[in-house]
């Protein structure tokens, strides 16, 4: 069987990139409790979604007046957290590019969530060729639109691309673009996110290029 060419991988943001899921786990878990103390979860069930999504689902009609405080309080909270890379993500990005992977984020967060993370990561930017945000498409996980829009930008064809994920919500997104998907363990257990993914993995220490090179040969 032919081996495809390994030409983008693409990365969602939270869990992926940076260990902050359970930043977020603790602060939408709060909220849910708040205004959903007879759905236990429901902070995981939300997760790869917009927060438009999350508002026009969780938080419209009688709740519509909730959406400012909650707004004003994630930003505060955004302000305030962690973002630190999962291990082993730095080199990985490096030896992509010097086999001339291109890269590229495909998040659910949007553009003020993002200037955070440039204060904090001021070197964030230079890792990838294209950060794709909420503003960026109209269809959020587990839609698939995202990701194949990102593989347009960096002119991939979807047998060309690699996905990692740790979601339910993205890991369906990147099964339905019809790329090989990589899930991070970081949110859920490998034997759950098992089934979504080609291949599982807790942090990115001692990935090599032609493991994943392979993901694209079956």
């Amino acid at each position: 069987m032919r081996q495809n060419k390994f030409k983008a991988a693409l990365f969602d943001l939270d869990g992926v990139v940076f260990d902050t899921e359970s930043q977020y786990t603790v602060f939408w878990g709060g909220i849910c409790r708040r205004y959903y103390p007879e759905h236990p979860g429901l902070e995981h069930e939300i997760k790869g979604q917009t927060l438009t999504q999350i508002y026009d689902r969780w938080f419209s009609g009688p709740l519509l007046s909730e959406q400012e405080s909650i707004t004003s309080r994630l930003n505060d909270y955004e302000q305030q957290m962690s973002y630190e890379y999962i291990a082993g993500f730095e080199a990985l990005v490096g030896m992509l590019r010097r086999h001339g992977v291109r890269t590229a984020v495909v998040t659910s967060s949007n553009i003020p969530k993002m200037e955070s993370v440039y204060r904090h990561q001021p070197g964030f930017k230079s890792l990838f060729d294209a950060i794709l945000t909420s503003e960026d498409f109209d269809r959020s996980k587990p839609d698939p639109y995202c990701y194949q829009k990102a593989a347009q930008r960096l002119d991939a064809e979807r047998d060309e691309c690699i996905v990692f994920e740790d979601s339910f919500n993205g890991l369906r997104a990147g099964r339905a673009a019809e790329m090989a998907v990589v899930g991070l363990a970081t949110t859920n257990a490998v034997e759950a996110i098992r089934p979504l993914s080609d291949m599982q993995l807790k942090d990115y220490e001692g990935l090599t290029f032609e493991r994943l090179e392979m993901l694209l040969s079956k």
